[in-house]
């Protein structure tokens, strides 16, 4: 079989790459060894947010309700269903892509790719067949799997990935989470609130690392009052099981002292790397850096000329809207066009509650870089909307040029600033300056007002409600 383009994978990238690819006139193949979505949206971002928003119904019903003058009562989990709606989310965003592949025209193969040569793939299926699909261009888009060193002793039992976290089908009364990062927050956080005691251990000072120290701080606020504990600066040491729990040992960084956590799970949640396991890349001279990571020019080209690598396999955060820009510009490459993504403009979510937000630089980096800035910031606390929901945790910060006003970053925590950060994005990638926003009216009364205040705070220290 002869395509233009072959993709191998159907995560975000792969998918959005090979849509992009069709309506650009190219005759596409698209390859995925499992279910259409790939890890976003079969055990990772879909499902997580499934849960996410779950649990905050049972956590709100449990503790919001009352005050709203909602009495309840014999509340309970039923964590069958819970899993069985999020399963049912996964099937029904799966079915959207199945039928995105068919109205684009978009041959889907199943089966196990790996490269031949530079211009030939072979795929294997389940049961061993194998198909050669020719290509002028290949795209490799397979994505990542979670780390799980040798010394966590995964079992996927009680020591589990946040694959496993998405499955269990009781509630446990304890949790181990180790890594204070963004999948180790979310799923902490689900348990949490669920009523599990969860324990974060982290290897640094500070949880989500790569974001603005404030939201972290204000993040790990949020959580303590939901009881999650948190030992930052420890190192685990090891992880073991007896089959109905898991044992932690770890030992603080600076300080000489030990720490033991025994639990029902314990999460192994510290990162995630490139899944480039097979693909015969040695086939063809794709070029690796020591993390396991393609390497690519700035067309997102591999050292193999036709061959392209985009999302997770490659340097850059681990997201799936970054994969997906990613799989629209190597599309429009292909076809001989020029686009551009900003990689500084890619924004970054924390899927908690209170959510977090950020995009453009972090004030640690602008003072490295020696870039004067002034800087702007409002509290969810201070806004009526914030007030009526009873979600007054978190605030937004505007990071501005000193001298010109525009906005070099904004970070946020508070209710809905997963869609809030959008207005920052799209402000920034007009290069607006901080007034610009503060000129701009804003309903009332909504979360976004935040936005305002903080750039009015920016512009000339002149917020209006605080």
């Amino acid at each position: 079989m002869k395509y233009d383009v072959t993709v191998i994978g159907s995560g975000p990238g792969g998918y959005v790459a090979a849509i992009r690819a069709a309506q650009l006139g190219f005759k596409v193949a698209i390859i995925e060894k499992k279910s259409l979505g790939g890890t976003c949206l079969n055990v990772g971002c879909i499902p997580s947010k499934a849960l996410l928003d779950s649990s905050e119904h049972y956590y709100l019903a449990t503790k919001r309700f009352k005050e709203h003058g909602i009495d309840m009562s014999d509340l309970s989990v039923n964590m069958p269903q819970m899993i069985k709606r999020k399963n049912e989310v996964v099937e029904k965003t799966v079915g959207g892509i199945s039928f995105l592949m068919n109205k684009n025209k978009i041959d889907v193969h199943n089966g196990f790719g790996s490269f031949v040569d530079a211009n030939t793939v072979k795929v294997t299926a389940e049961d061993g067949t194998e198909t050669l699909l020719e290509s002028d261009n290949v795209i490799i888009a397979t994505g990542s799997e979670a780390i799980t060193p040798a010394w966590s002793n995964f079992d996927g039992n009680r020591i589990i990935s946040s694959t496993e976290a998405l499955q269990i089908q009781a509630v446990p009364e304890t949790m181990t989470v180790i890594g204070g990062g963004v999948i180790g927050m979310e799923l902490g956080s689900v348990y949490a609130r669920l009523g599990t005691k969860v324990q974060v251990v982290e290897y640094l000072d500070r949880i989500i690392p790569g974001m603005d120290k404030d939201a972290a701080k204000e993040l790990m606020k949020s959580m303590k009052k939901m009881g999650v504990k948190f030992h930052l600066s420890h190192a685990v040491t090891e992880v073991t099981t007896d089959g109905n729990s898991a044992t932690l040992k770890a030992k603080h960084r600076t300080k000489d002292t030990e720490l033991e956590i025994k639990a029902d799970y314990c999460l192994v949640s510290i990162g995630r790397k490139p899944y480039t396991g097979n693909l015969g890349l040695e086939n063809i001279g794709v070029k690796m850096d020591d993390r396991g990571r393609i390497e690519v020019d700035e067309y997102l080209q591999t050292s193999a000329k036709g061959v392209y690598a985009l999302g997770d396999v490659i340097k850059g955060a681990m997201l799936a809207h970054k994969a997906e820009e990613e799989g629209v510009l190597v599309a429009e490459i292909i076809a001989g066009q020029k686009p551009h993504i900003n990689y500084k403009l890619i924004p970054g979510v924390v899927y908690t509650w209170p959510e977090v937000s950020g995009v453009g630089y972090l004030e640690e980096e602008l003072k490295e870089a020696g870039i004067p800035f002034k800087t702007g910031k409002f509290p969810m606390s201070a806004l009526g909307r914030a007030r009526a929901s009873m979600d007054m945790e978190g605030f937004v910060k505007v990071l501005a040029h000193k001298e010109t006003d525009e906005i070099l970053g904004v970070h946020m925590v508070g209710p809905r600033v997963a869609d809030l950060i959008a207005e920052a994005v799209i402000a920034m990638e007009f290069r607006a300056s901080a007034e610009d926003i503060a000129r701009a009216s804003h309903a009332h009364p909504t979360y976004a007002e935040a936005f305002k205040e903080a750039a009015l705070a920016a512009t000339q220290d002149r917020a209006l409600h605080i």
